[in-house]
């Protein structure tokens, strides 16, 4: 599977759920999959979902889950001791680990060489960190939102892209809605 695959299959798990969607071609993919108002699609800030994520989950009592790219974490790395540092047990991170800097032409990241991204999330401290073949992520998904704790998500895939269109809503309108349905 790709990254589009595991989203178009995880999409109806999101959905009753705040959801920050990493920059560039996943944010392009899950708004074209199931846009909606409790989507927060990054349109300009690699690396950040996970960061905007915890501060989500840490200000109100909602599920929370980022979904991340291997390439944005490792943009990010700083954001793995400062989640283990905070937890919020209506946190989860979806790492969705390619190998590859997908929305730049999908450059080999070092996750898909010798850096295991679930090994330096146990480093920093995190303690519920799960990973999963991308078949199993749903279910993995699933289960880390029934569990109610703090969940760090590995899920190994192929890389690959799909064609689509960018992201026509305007972001104002996209932090507008989005920052309704939090308060709703």
């Amino acid at each position: 599977m790709i990254r589009s695959e595991i989203l178009r299959e995880i999409a109806p798990i999101l959905n009753p759920h705040l959801v920050i969607c990493n920059i560039g071609l996943p944010s392009q993919e899950l708004h074209m999959i199931d846009d909606n108002a409790r989507n927060f699609y990054m349109l300009g800030t690699m690396g950040l979902s996970s960061s905007i994520g915890l501060g989500l989950a840490l200000a109100q009592d909602k599920t929370v889950i980022s979904i991340d790219g291997d390439g944005s974490v490792l943009t990010n790395l700083g954001t793995l001791p400062t989640i283990a540092n905070n937890v919020a047990d209506n946190f989860i991170l979806l790492i969705i680990d390619n190998g590859s800097y997908g929305s730049t032409g999908d450059q080999p990241t070092y996750a898909g060489k010798l850096t295991k991204l679930e090994n330096v999330a146990r480093a920093c401290g995190c303690e519920n960190v799960v990973v999963c073949d991308d078949v199993d992520t749903g279910k993995t998904l699933q289960a880390a939102i029934d569990s109610k704790q703090m969940t760090i998500i590995v899920a190994k895939c192929e890389s690959g892209n799909i064609k689509l269109p960018v992201i026509t809503k305007d972001p104002v309108v996209i932090k507008a809605r989005f920052m309704d349905a939090v308060a709703s």
